[in-house]
């Protein structure tokens, strides 16, 4: 059983994000406090065959397996084996750290991963170190490599923040040089931790991308040799460039017009929007024997109420602009990445 699912909009929902832990072997100041987290016990998490069914009764085309870290949970590989196996998903995908990657690599290919997303700010030593609370970025440079010798669709995903990494832009933008991979360009969202940091434009991060290698150019997806994926990302070339530039501008200018997807927690919590307090507990309906047709009309119920857009600063997407809420106290781990 599958379904098709559309919302008030007309916008047809194809696109999962899937969280499997809320743990994470790193802290970003983004993304994790310092002083550690109010984890969700292990009988809170779900179990792989759970969402397995989901994404069945679902009908999504594409499924992004995020955290957390993803790669921090056991089994992980074997998951993405079974949901290939689900007749109407034609891509699966992951979001990392890449501290992790090379040594699961082999095994993720060999199950059917067909992409990878690497979060990476910078190509610093000292600040890695700062902005992770004491990681280490030495595994990830070579596991981008990897990624990219296996196959896999491979993108970099750094976050400008002013103050912080507005000197390493030029630097990270060009690892799509002699990369057939994309390195996008994604705006801070202020959530949890995040609402304490400035984030900087897309715009002053296209000023120095063009100021150091000439001006970008619109990537015509039906001819580019890098796949376009599913996501809100405008791609661009640059001249001498093997790869592209992605630019995902979610507060300055908005994308919630094509939003395609819907949220799941590691906790089973469906959410139909990265900023909305909506959601329904898939847990709970599975754990007390829900059918399929009682799990679709509760999605179906949901989607019904997917907002217009985000309700954060910036340019709100959302035509209903009283819906704004405070996000301080919302952490994307939590939320799935």
């Amino acid at each position: 059983m599958s379904i098709t699912l559309t919302d008030q909009f007309g916008r047809t929902i194809e696109y999962l994000r899937l969280s499997v832990t809320d743990r994470c072997n790193l802290r970003c100041l983004y993304c994790m406090p310092s002083e550690g987290i109010g984890r969700i016990t292990h009988d809170e998490v779900m179990r792989f065959e759970e969402l397995t069914r989901i994404c069945r009764i679902l009908g999504i085309g594409t499924v992004r397996v995020t955290g957390g870290e993803p790669l921090v949970r056991k089994g992980v590989a074997n998951f993405i084996g079974e949901l290939k196996s689900v007749a109407r998903i034609r891509r699966v995908a992951m979001t990392t750290n890449g501290v992790l990657l090379g040594e699961h690599l082999e095994t993720l290919v060999a199950y059917g991963l067909d992409a990878v997303n690497i979060s990476l700010d910078t190509l610093d030593e000292e600040k890695f170190r700062r902005l992770t609370n004491g990681g280490g970025m030495g595994n990830i440079l070579p596991a981008i490599d990897m990624a990219l010798a296996f196959g896999l669709d491979v993108k970099i995903n750094c976050v400008p923040m002013r103050g912080f990494n507005e000197e390493d832009i030029v630097r990270i933008a060009a690892l799509a040089r002699d990369r057939n991979m994309a390195v996008r360009f994604i705006e801070l969202m202020p959530l949890g931790t995040a609402a304490k940091i400035q984030p900087l434009p897309i715009k002053e991060v296209v000023a120095l991308i063009e100021k150091s290698f000439g001006s970008l150019s619109a990537v015509s997806l039906a001819t580019s040799p890098v796949k376009a994926g599913s996501g809100p990302a405008v791609y661009y070339t640059l001249p001498g460039f093997a790869g592209r530039i992605g630019l995902i501008s979610a507060l300055s200018q908005g994308f919630c017009k094509k939003c395609n997807r819907l949220r799941l927690t590691a906790a089973g919590v469906l959410k139909p929007c990265l900023s909305s307090d909506l959601g329904i507990d898939l847990r709970r309906l599975i754990r007390s024997n829900a059918s399929d047709g009682e799990i679709e009309t509760a999605v179906r119920e949901l989607v019904a109420k997917k907002p217009a857009g985000h309700s954060f600063g910036g340019v709100i997407s959302n035509a209903a602009a009283s819906a704004k809420q405070d996000h301080r106290n919302k952490e994307m781990f939590r939320i799935g990445g």
